[in-house]
């Protein structure tokens, strides 16, 4: 991703603080896996969204109106040994020249220099409670400033979360966070299709799942945005099942819930299929029923609508197929009023996308559902899942769990759906599998 578009968000963000006050956000750090091991490093979403800085022990702070520069990046200075061991980094001189900070200094430097910059400042914008270890520095370095207050320095009067404006400012995707994204939903989708086309009975989830990630690094993306969920019979009906260790039988149906991401942006598609290329009769009847509720829910996505449309739309379609299958009784509005659908379809009808799988954004705005704006992306993924105990309903449906969920564009007109390379019909999954 070009500067520039890192340069735009940081003038948007500036813009929003407004002279006299300053902002800090806070890299993530490395966390140790075991002894002296780390697990990779992946970036705070909202620190790489406003510097596109991926090394750890780094502090971004935004400061309108200063002279010598707005853009403060306090990082890791250059170290050869540490270059000759875990390779390069950017160093001071990186931070500027190739990172566009206006000026930076050491991050072991940050107790020295971050009180004289909080000087005069009335308000701090940062993420408040997210970063023990900033909200114990920033209490500490307002304190040393108000023991100053008989030289005339003014210490910061309040304290306000970042959140509300970054987050805001991540929920409506750029024409570059857009390309990033359609190209992690196209390796996904055929992810999904090699992984389908591989499926057969005796094979192990984790086999499946490693069609999945062996398509991911082969197209470029290295790391999942998620963990994967490759689960065979009863196991679908656990909804965040990711221990993918059991044997796929004929007869069963088998859920893959599975994304890559791509410079931070992630995909998100479920399907589920039969292991044996073809669907039994009640699989084929709850599959068909999941479609249709998606289908419905996909008709509410468009500007306009409210948040909650395409939810209210696939229970209104679900509650009336389990009536006609006979997995509930009793009349439909009370039904959904009562919420007993929530026995079978217990999550709600999707979420945010972006650089976190389930990303940032508020749902409500006042107390009110949001409306649709272009540019928005979120998953559309109704399910159905029977526990294997459920007493309640014919053997035939117990042990089934079925999802399905594609990640959507809202667009000017309505919507696009940006992972629709993976079949989703019955018809069309049969012929695949089956080498059609």
């Amino acid at each position: 991703m070009k500067q520039s578009e890192f340069k735009k968000r940081r003038k948007h963000l500036i813009n929003r603080i407004g002279v006299g006050n300053i902002a800090l956000i806070s890299s993530a750090s490395m966390r140790t896996r075991n002894r002296d091991v780390d697990y990779p490093f992946r970036q705070d979403s909202d620190f790489f969204y406003l510097t596109g800085f991926n090394e750890p022990d780094a502090l971004a702070v935004f400061i309108p109106g200063r002279e010598q520069g707005e853009y403060i990046l306090f990082c890791r200075e250059f170290d050869e040994k540490k270059a000759l061991w875990e390779g390069a980094h950017a160093g001071l001189e990186g931070a500027t020249k190739h990172f566009e900070a206006d000026d930076a200094f050491p991050i072991d430097d940050l107790d020295d220099i971050l009180p004289g910059l909080l000087e005069n400042k009335m308000k701090v914008f940062y993420p408040m409670g997210r970063n023990r270890e900033l909200d114990a520095n920033l209490l500490e370095w307002i304190n040393h400033i108000r023991n100053q207050s008989r030289s005339g320095v003014i210490a910061p009067t309040e304290l306000i979360s970042i959140d509300v404006i970054v987050h805001e400012m991540r929920l409506f995707k750029s024409t570059t966070e857009l390309k990033l994204m359609r190209q992690a939903a196209e390796v996904s989708a055929n992810g999904h299709v090699k992984a389908m086309q591989a499926c057969k009975p005796g094979l192990y989830e984790y086999q499946v799942e490693a069609e999945l990630i062996y398509h991911f690094n082969q197209n470029g993306l290295r790391n999942v945005a998620y963990p994967s969920i490759v689960a065979t019979g009863k196991n679908a009906c656990t909804l965040h099942y990711t221990e993918n260790n059991a044997k796929l039988k004929d007869g069963d149906l088998l859920l893959i819930d599975a994304g890559a991401e791509c410079d931070h942006y992630a995909a998100d598609i479920t399907r589920t299929f039969p292991v044996s290329g073809r669907f039994t009769e009640p699989q084929k009847q709850l599959y068909q029923l999941v479609l249709n509720a998606q289908l419905a829910a996909l008709e509410q996505i468009k500007p306009g609508l409210l948040w909650n449309q395409a939810h209210d739309a696939s229970v209104e379609v679900l509650t009336k197929g389990l009536v006609e299958l006979g997995l509930l009784k009793g009349k439909i509005n009370k039904l959904i009023k009562d919420e007993k659908y929530k026995q079978f379809y217990m999550h709600r009808i999707g979420h945010w996308l972006g650089m976190d799988v389930h990303d940032v954004g508020d749902y409500k705005i006042n107390q009110e559902w949001r409306i649709l704006e272009p540019g928005m992306v979120l998953t559309v993924e109704p399910g159905l899942y029977i526990p294997a105990n459920c007493k309640t309903v014919e053997a035939k449906w117990r042990g089934i769990g079925i999802r399905i969920e594609d990640d959507i564009l809202v667009t000017a007109t309505g919507h696009e759906v940006l992972t629709a390379g993976v079949p989703k019909s019955i018809q069309e999954i049969e012929a695949l599998m089956q080498g059609q």
